[in-house]
C-alpha cells in the first residue's frame, strides 16, 4: 500500500530525461544508444565501417600489440550514452549507475572471469568527486553475474591531467607508470576484467592491463560502457 501511494505521489523517472517511466531508462533515450556490433577488431573491438563480416584485426592492432586480451564497449560513445556518462561523472547523479551497469551486464556475454577490477581514481580525485563511476558499474555487473569485485589492489601512484584534454600520445605519456599493483598475490595466475565508463585511445586501460600483468594476471579483458569511435 506504502509502496503504490509513493510511486503514485513520487513517480520513478527516466534519470537520463527525467519523464516518468517503470523503471530504468526510458525507451526513448535507449533508442539514443547506438549500440557496437559486428564487424569489429577481435583485439580493441573497434567496429568497422563496412557491415560484411567477419571480425578481424584493425590497422592499429597490427602495427602494435595491444598488453590486453581484447576489449569491448557496449555502445558508442555519443547521444545518449555521452549524455548519461557526463550526467554521472560531473554532475554527481549516481542514480544513474544501476542502470548504465546493468545494460553493461547484459552485454557482457563472456563471464569466465576471476575477478573484476574498476581502472582506480587518484585519491584527490576520488575526493573531489566524491566516486568512482567505474567502481559503481563494476558492482553492479559483478552483483548480477556474481563475479568477484577487488577495488583496493590496483592503485593510482599519482595524480594526473584529465585525459579528456589530451590527445594521442599525451594521453600515454600522461599515465605512463601511473598504476601498480599492491597486493599482488589478488591476480596471479587469475583471469581479470578492467572495468571503466570510456574507451577513448586505450591508453589507461593499456596501463592497467600492463600492472596487472607484471603482478601475475593470467588473462587480462577490457570491457567499457562506451567507446570513441570516428566513423
Amino acid at each position: 500500500m506504502l509502496k503504490n501511494l509513493l510511486a503514485f505521489f513520487f513517480p520513478p523517472l527516466c534519470p537520463v530525461c527525467e519523464k516518468v517511466v517503470n523503471e530504468g531508462i526510458c525507451c526513448t533515450c535507449l533508442k539514443g544508444i547506438r549500440l557496437i556490433r559486428g564487424p569489429l577488431c577481435t583485439t580493441c573491438g573497434v567496429p568497422f565501417v563496412s557491415t560484411v563480416p567477419p571480425d578481424h584485426f584493425c590497422g592499429e592492432c597490427i602495427k602494435k600489440k595491444k598488453p590486453f586480451s581484447y576489449a569491448r564497449s557496449v555502445g558508442i560513445y555519443d547521444g545518449t550514452l555521452l549524455d548519461a556518462i557526463h550526467m554521472l561523472k560531473y554532475k554527481g547523479k549516481t542514480s544513474l549507475a544501476r542502470p548504465l551497469g546493468m545494460l553493461m551486464a547484459d552485454y557482457l556475454h563472456e563471464n569466465d572471469y576471476d575477478i573484476l577490477a574498476p581502472v582506480p581514481l587518484h585519491k584527490t580525485r576520488l575526493k573531489e568527486r566524491g566516486f568512482n563511476q567505474s567502481l559503481l558499474l563494476g558492482r553492479v555487473i559483478a552483483r548480477k553475474h556474481n563475479l568477484h569485485l577487488d577495488y583496493l589492489s590496483l592503485v593510482r601512484l599519482r595524480a594526473t591531467r584529465p585525459q579528456v584534454n589530451l590527445k594521442g600520445n599525451e594521453r600515454t605519456r600522461n599515465v605512463r607508470g601511473v598504476f601498480e599493483v599492491r597486493k599482488a598475490s589478488s591476480f596471479i595466475d587469475k583471469k581479470v576484467l578492467l572495468i571503466d565508463d570510456v574507451y577513448t585511445t586505450g591508453a589507461t586501460v593499456s596501463e592497467c592491463t600492463s600492472a596487472l600483468r607484471k603482478a601475475g594476471a593470467r588473462r587480462v579483458g577490457v570491457f567499457t560502457l562506451a567507446r570513441v569511435v570516428d566513423l
